[in-house]
């Protein structure tokens, strides 16, 4: 077994010595001699060399720093255009408002893109979190741009449509991504009046507005009294029947119009059933159906303004159809499916947040049985 090294303290002529050879080493450096710290010898070597820098490198470093700032500005501010890979962006990271794509106009972005290139660069946000396919940016603005982009890289494989022209724009509100995205749609191709009554209420139902009133103020701020009226109308259609009509971008103004008042004096169980039963091969096909329905209901209305002040008829409570129930206090209950999973949907005054928190307890009491 190896012996055990002992140790032993310093004496004092041992410590003497070493001060002695640390004092020596800290004069012949000229740092005690000049009263100067290490730290403080560091920082004039600095300033010297600072000093020996000439005028004309100084002024091209400061113009450096300053080009380096309003990059970096261009780019916090959403400034910067870009070239990104195709594959990173997500074109369904928002709902779109835009329910159609006509095959023709399509075809004619794709020839524009092919002879001139792209003119206008898409915007894109980064992402919180990447997307289903590992995509790092959401797509706000130029959906068929972006579309025709990939269009034609699927038909030529060309390298140069993998990337498009971007500018990626500041993570904002959902609010304000609805707005930005409709404004866009608004100038360079107009949305049907059902379109916009749809993304009003996806957009509330998204949490960006208080409700679809609100929704309707803030995505249509710049139209008149008059066109938001009709929106909400066309948002009703949607809210009621979305998901029965087969072509509701196709519904004229009028047609419009007169549906919602029909179904604000309650003709939506009527006409669900109607259309449930009917399978209509174009927009004029579905009026057919509908059309009977909505003049019976404007004839009930005129009868009741001859004796008096039209009254709502009350709504009937049980199945509505295979997928809507209505409760006799009036919340109508709607079930749905997407890609995530099956929805329930629930309408009516009487949903106040302290009903829907026993609601959602007694649905998972359900659930765990």
């Amino acid at each position: 077994m190896a012996k055990r090294r002992r140790l032993e303290a310093p004496s004092t002529d041992d410590l003497s010595r070493i001060e002695a050879q640390f004092r020596s080493e800290t004069v012949d450096r000229g740092l005690v001699a000049k009263g100067i710290a290490p730290i403080a010898q560091v920082a004039a070597d600095s300033a010297a060399h600072l000093q020996a820098e000439g005028h004309d490198a100084r002024t091209v470093r400061a113009r450096l720093e300053s080009e380096a700032a309003q990059l970096q500005q261009a780019r916090d501010g959403g400034l910067l255009m870009v070239e990104l890979p195709l594959d990173q962006i997500d074109e369904d990271a928002m709902i779109r408002d835009r329910m159609t794509m006509g095959e023709a106009e399509m075809l004619e972005l794709r020839q524009s893109i092919a002879a001139h290139g792209l003119r206008l660069p898409i915007e894109v946000f980064a992402l919180e979190q990447p997307g289903r396919a590992g995509q790092i940016y959401g797509l706000l603005s130029g959906y068929r741009r972006l579309l025709a982009t990939r269009g034609l890289l699927e038909l030529t494989q060309a390298d140069k449509y993998r990337t498009i022209r971007a500018v990626i724009r500041p993570r904002a509100d959902a609010g304000a991504s609805f707005v930005t995205m409709i404004e866009e749609n608004e100038v360079r191709e107009n949305l049907s009046h059902f379109e916009r009554g749809r993304i009003a209420v996806i957009a509330a139902n998204h949490g960006a507005f208080a409700n679809t009133e609100d929704a309707v103020d803030h995505l249509f701020a710049t139209g008149s009294k008059a066109k938001r009226s009709k929106i909400r109308s066309f948002a009703l259609i949607f809210e009621e029947l979305g998901d029965m009509l087969q072509f509701p971008e196709h519904l004229t103004e009028r047609r419009g119009l007169q549906l919602a008042a029909a179904l604000r004096h309650g003709a939506e169980a009527q006409i669900r059933q109607a259309l449930s039963e009917a399978h209509p091969q174009d927009a004029d096909e579905e009026w057919a159906v509908i059309d009977p329905l909505v003049s019976q209901q404007d004839r009930k209305m005129r009868d009741a303004s001859r004796g008096g002040r039209p009254k709502r008829t009350a709504p009937t409570s049980g199945w509505i159809d295979e997928k809507t129930l209505r409760t006799s206090g009036g919340v109508t209950i709607r079930r749905s499916t997407d890609s995530k999973g099956h929805l329930l949907r629930l309408e009516g005054s009487a949903l106040t947040p302290d009903l829907m928190d026993s609601l959602m307890l007694e649905i998972r009491a359900l659930l765990e049985r």
